[in-house]
């Protein structure tokens, strides 16, 4: 699939999508639009993404494992089949203490103007 967008119609195991890559993260993107993105991703263990901030909330979904997730100061430990929403403009990071999967979903909506 290489990194284009799953084919619709198709029915997936979100968690197969993806392989662990040792000393990586991996990221595919399931839908990208104007309004918003999905994506699937996996983290090998001791991987961790920079802290960041973003103008729109995400969704996280845990599809394998455990992530540590840290939103400001507080850390959480988000297990296979548990989520969480990161707010907008709030300071993130996401640390693999062992090797997990996500699903996240960015919703742009009502942060710019959507036609239907």
């Amino acid at each position: 699939m290489g990194n284009k967008e799953f084919e619709k119609s198709m029915t997936y195991r979100l968690v197969d999508t993806v392989d662990y890559v040792p000393g990586s993260v991996v990221i595919k993107s399931i839908l990208t639009k104007q309004t918003g993105t999905v994506t699937v991703s996996s983290f090998d263990a001791g991987e961790t993404m920079l802290t960041k901030t973003s103008p729109f909330d995400n969704l996280i979904q845990i599809i394998d494992g455990v992530a540590e997730i840290i939103i400001e100061d507080t850390s959480s430990m988000v297990e296979v089949g548990q989520s969480i929403i990161i707010p907008a403009h709030t300071r993130n990071r996401i640390k693999a203490n062992s090797q997990f999967k996500m699903l996240s979903t960015i919703i742009k909506s009502g942060y710019e103007d959507v036609s239907l």
